[in-house]
Parts: C-alpha cells; structure tokens; sequence
C-alpha cells in the first residue's frame, strides 16, 4: 500500500481570547494523531490559523483603543507561543484575515452563486442601542423558543439542539451592554443548502465520514426536515471581508472561517512547491488521494457536518474524509469558574506544571468518540505520577546508570519474550491510535510498562550491582533489557510525548524517527549519562497553578461561549480533618515499630462483584513475595488505573479470613473528613516494592 497523504486542521481559535485547557482538549488530540502517522511514515500535514473576523474582534478592537489588525496580530502571537509551549506542531498557521483566504472565499462564492444557491431577503436582526451594532448569534443570550432552557445563545441550543436566528430567542440580551437588543430589518444573503439534501442525506450516513452517532442525530435533528437557508452574510459595520458583488455587506464569520483550511493549505503549497489541487480539488491527478481530517469540538458539529460539505460540494471540492468530533472538558463534571480559581488558561498551567503531564492526561482520556473528558486534578497528579513517573521514568531511572561505562549489551539477552510481545502489541497500540482512541493506546503501554517493572523487581539489579564483578555480566544484560524495554515504550509514547522521545534518543539510540523503532532491540550501543526526565506532580504547584487563576482571571473577553470547553474547580483543603476524625490516643515509638510498612506495587485488581465497597488487590513486595488484600476502595479508583501503582500496605497485619477469601494485609488511604473520596497514599519516585517506611 503507497504511503497515505492525510491533511489534517483543528477547528480555527478565534483571537478575541487566549488559550484555556478546554481548548486544548483539540489541538492536543490533533496533534497526537499527526505526530503518529508521521511516524508510521505517511506524509501528514497539520494546518490551523487563527480565526480573526467578526462583531466580537471589532468591538473589543474599539474598546482597546487600537486597530483589529492590531488586535489580531497580537493575539495570533500568544496563540502560537502557547501551543509551542504545549509541543503542538502546526506544518502552517495561518490567518482567515490573509489575502489567500480573500481570494478562496471570492472563488467558492462564485461556485454558489453559479448553482443558483444565494438568495437575499430582509430579515428581522438584533441590533443593540447602546453598542450601535447589530448583534452576532453569540452575542445575544435568551431563553430557547423551542425547549424554554433558559441562557442560551442566538444561534442554536445547548439543551434540546434546535437552531434557531437571534430574533426568535425570548426575551434576549445583549452580552455585548446588557440592553435589550432592538428588532430592526437588514437585508442578508442566504445560501440555499435545502437544495443540496439528497447529497448530505447520502454523506453522512454512507461516506465513513462520521461517527454512526452523530449521522444519527443529523438525520434525527436537521434532515428529517427540509435544511432551512444559510445566512452568511452581515450588513455593515462588520470586520471581515467585503463581498465582492454586495458592497457594503461582508460574509459571516461562519463563511469565511472554514474556507481557512484551505487557505492555510494554499500557503503551505506556496512555501513548499507543491499544487493546492493535489490536496483539496476531485480528481487532483495524484495516487493516492488525499484524506481529509477535520477535528472539531460537539459543539460546533452542524457547521462542519451539514453546510460545510454542502459549501464543498457545490465548489466541486473534495469532501472530509473524516469529521473527528470529541466532547467537552470539564472538572469535577462541571463547567470551570472564574470566581472559584478554576478558570485554567493555557499560559498559567506552563508557569507551573510540565506540559507533557497534560498530554498524557488528556491522551489516556480520549476514547476517539463524543463524550465529555473530566479534568480531576487530584486524579491528574496521581496518574501523571504512577504512570509517567512510577513506570515508564523509573524503568530507566533504575536501570541506565549500570550501562554508562559498558553500554548495552552486544547480543540482546534473554527476556522471557518480553520486548517480542510487547513489539506484536504494536499493532493493536497503531490501531488505537489510529481510531484516535488514545485510551486503549494508553492502556496497553502501560501494561507493558508493568511487564517490564516486574522483570526489573523480579531480577533485582541493586543486588547485582552490589555483588560486584562476579554479577557484573548479569547486571548488563538485565540492565540492557530494562533499557531496551524503556526505549520501546517511548516509540510507542512518542505521539503523545515527544519531548521525552527527545531525551530518550539522547539517552540511547538516538532519535525516534519510527514506529518500526519498536520492534527490534539494540545492542552494543553506548549509553548516555542518565538525566532527569520527568518530575512528580507535587500538591504545591496544584495549589499554585489554582492560586495563580484566581489571582488573574481572564479578561470578559476571553471567557468561552457555552458549549466550549470548560471547567470548574476542584477541592482544595478544607481545614477541618482533625475536627471531623481527632487524633488517636497517644502511642510509644515501640507501639509504632509494631506496625510494618511497606511499600508495594498493584500487580492486579479486579472487582468484587458481591461485595459493595471492595476490590481485590494483588500487590508485591518485591521478588516473588506477593499479596492478596481486600481494599474497601470500589467507586473511588478504577481496577484497570491501579495496575502498576506504587501504594503503601501493612504488611504484617493478621491475614483475616472474609467471605470473598483471605486478606493478607491493609493498604494505607485517607479518606473522612466530609469528603467523599478515599485516597491511596503513593510512595515517593525512586521507592521500591519491599521498602520499608520509617
């Protein structure tokens, strides 16, 4: 099969605001899928740019004193130095303000205008008294005239789904003064897409474009229906682009925004020599086709998936071949708060926390399909930590320091068939990846990860090295296979972590440049001097990042329409523990020694189906000493998240017969204290199943 040719945007960030953590749900998913195909060895290219018209730029362009050129220039450099900052790698960025995209909107109006598809009519519009504007849908706020849901948006609602013009919502404000916006006519250009139903009839349910789910719910919510009229125009004033053949009238925001992706492309065609038909015209000569992949939030599903195509179609350009719509972001399952501290901006996060713990976050979330993600940072810090640090890190943080001087062995030592079934993983790890369901990719990693932990504490290389020369062979080969194991797990990471891949290939082999990387061993290299390659989540710079947003809450400007990405608070110290659980009788230091701590590691986890609180764990101490413990921790921690964690148990409490089997000790968690939540205690990066705590 030719190597696949994939095009591939996230929808257009609009620069009247910066960057929050919801927002980049997107473009780090995006991102993770073109770092992948890229590196299977496909030509991908990922194109964005800023989207810099309408009534919201314009406004706050006055409100500021300065020209919307202006206002979008700077804000398009804060867009890019954050998701530099987040390691999201555009091929292009551009802007729907730029002369390419001019040119495009003016070609594709044409082909609409020549299928006889633009009408103008009056229209009852919006128009507040005291900003002297007619009102964009997002800048009218009012109860839905369809489901009565209160505090919706003009232009469709969050409740039922129904689309509906400003002018119908009941009793609507303006968001722009808080007046009540007068109905005032205006003439508009429409574009007729009813005419065009057949075609999307057939698109959405049989081109594999997108998920069954969502044909689904257009076919339930819009063609079941004759397609009402597409406005896309607005009357003056307005920032934008004036239309050609209607002067004193510019295309809608929604218009000209989508036409960006092809004029990113056409720019980056520009710089590298390359054709715009080969990528977006039917039939561009070329083997083989371009795909086309469009990543988009819920929210924005209508556009992309009903007058989008239809806008293609009657271009004759080419179609999507895929529209990857994922959910919202939230915390703790609610919306995020300004005046909770929780308003989480991309830019604060990089003051305090490693972006790369976000894309992990955010990777081992995403299913590929619709649903909401929550953002728990109590969740975050401990998964980050186990997974990241307690497993992939640790492999090499134990390990590489016995190979500076000899480097890795010269024949790969026998493993047990360790790196060859974590290589035939590779294929249901790519699959995973490729279905964008990052989740089960995620999870199979970690599996191997926890097959390779359990080579290392079963081999035990510290003894090893402690024996001097007479080990000195053996602590290579284990040390080796370790190694070996550790670098196929970031191959496998690198997608979603390639800062790491960066400083593994420093390490030891030198740059992962592909996925075959995975799939064979090496041997006789030299290794490098073993540096830090990621930290532990700390509680302090939770309660710092948390701080920071409540002490610079973003500007009114910036907050994201409903429906966008968002979140809300989580919990912070409450100050009452003692009061609600005081402190045990005072104890001896000799009755304190009584109790053996230890620390473990989850090897299993499964529920116990007739027991309502507990899980069975199977946890080791290091060597073949394992056991089995019954944790009253069900509904608080997923079994599949606990594999391979680093916990503290009591090791030496009288095993107690209960009616599921034997339970061999206790693990250590908090909970009480009015909250809900029972909390595992984790040892610190670098502990060691058997340690003893002191």
């Amino acid at each position: 099969m030719p190597d696949r040719r994939i095009l591939v945007t996230s929808a257009l960030p609009y620069a009247n605001g910066h960057i929050h953590l919801g927002h980049l749900v997107e473009y780090i998913q995006t991102d993770i899928f073109v770092r992948f195909q890229k590196l299977r060895g496909h030509r991908a290219i990922y194109l964005c740019a800023d989207d810099t018209h309408g009534t919201a730029i314009m406004i706050r362009a006055k409100a500021e004193g300065r020209s919307e050129h202006d206002l979008i220039s700077g804000m398009r450099e804060a867009h890019l130095a954050d998701f530099a900052g987040f390691q999201i790698a555009f091929d292009h960025y551009g802007s729907t303000d730029s002369p390419a995209n001019r040119t495009l909107c003016g070609e594709i109006w044409q082909a609409l205008r020549d299928r006889g598809l633009v009408v103008s009519r009056d229209v009852q519009q919006l128009f507040d008294p005291q900003a002297g504007v007619f009102l964009a849908d997002r800048f009218v706020r009012g109860t839905c005239p369809k489901c009565s849901a209160a505090d919706q948006y003009g232009d469709s609602c969050e409740q039922c789904g129904a689309t509906y013009s400003p002018a119908d919502l009941v009793n609507p404000v303006s968001t722009l003064s808080g007046a009540t916006p007068e109905v005032r006519s205006a003439e508009h250009l429409f574009v007729t897409i009813e005419t065009l139903h057949s075609f999307l009839e057939t698109w959405t349910t049989s081109s594999g474009a997108l998920d069954p789910r969502i044909a689904n719910y257009l076919a339930g919510h819009f063609l079941g229906e004759p397609l009402r009229d597409w406005d896309v125009s607005r009357p003056a004033p307005y920032f934008g682009f004036e239309i050609p053949d209607k002067p004193g009238h510019y295309w809608y925001v929604w218009f000209d925004a989508p036409i960006g992706y092809i004029a990113a492309t056409s720019e980056w065609c520009v710089a590298h020599g390359e054709s715009l038909a080969a990528w977006w015209h039917r039939g561009g000569g070329n083997d083989p086709p371009a795909e086309i992949h469009h990543f988009i939030g819920k929210d924005i599903t209508y556009f992309h998936t009903l007058f989008w195509p239809a806008m293609l179609e009657a271009a004759g350009l080419a179609l999507p071949t895929k529209v990857r719509i994922h959910g919202f972001l939230t915390v703790n399952g609610q919306k995020m708060s300004k005046s909770r501290g929780t308003f989480l901006m991309a830019r604060t996060y990089l003051d305090h926390l490693d972006p790369a713990a976000l894309r992990y976050y955010y990777a081992a979330k995403l299913s590929g399909g619709i649903d909401d993600i929550d953002l728990n940072l109590e969740e975050f810090a401990a998964k980050v930590n186990a997974d990241l640090v307690g497993k992939v890190v640790n492999l090499a943080s134990r390990t590489a320091r016995w190979l500076e001087t000899t480097g890795l062995a010269t024949t790969y030592p026998d493993d047990g068939g360790l790196f060859a079934r974590a290589a035939a993983d590779g294929a249901e790890i790519a699959a995973a990846y490729e279905q964008c369901d990052f989740a089960r990719a995620m999870r199979a990693i970690m599996l191997a990860a926890d097959r390779a932990n359990a080579y290392v504490d079963a081999e035990q290389p510290w003894k090893l090295a402690k024996a001097g020369a007479a080990a000195a062979e053996k602590l290579q080969q284990v040390a080796s296979v370790a190694l070996n194991l550790f670098r196929q797990i970031t191959v496998y990471l690198a997608p979603v972590l390639p800062r790491l891949a960066e400083q593994v290939g420093d390490l030891i082999g030198g740059p992962i440049r592909s996925w075959d990387e995975s799939q064979q061993p090496l041997v006789g290299l030299p290794v490098g001097p073993f540096q830090p390659l990621m930290r532990r989540v700390e509680a302090t710079q939770l309660e710092a990042l948390l701080a920071a947003a409540a002490t610079q809450p973003p500007s009114p400007a910036t907050l994201p329409p409903q429906g966008t990405a968002t979140m809300t608070e989580s919990a912070t110290d409450s100050g009452e523990p003692l009061a609600a659980e005081p402190l045990a009788p005072e104890c001896t230091i000799d009755d304190f020694t009584k109790v053996d701590l230890r620390v473990a590691r989850i090897i299993a986890a499964e529920e116990v189906p007739e027991a309502r609180k507990l899980l069975k764990l199977t946890v080791s101490l290091g060597g073949d000493a394992t056991r089995t413990v019954f944790a009253g921790i069900k509904g608080f921690h997923e079994p599949a998240a606990l594999i391979g964690r680093l916990v503290v148990v009591v090791a030496n409490l009288a095993p107690r017969q209960m009616k599921f089997g034997l339970s061999e000790g206790m693990v250590v968690a908090a909970s009480g204290a009015g909250s809900p939540g029972v909390f595992l205690l984790s040892p610190d990066s670098g502990a060691l199943p058997g340690m003893r705590l002191h």
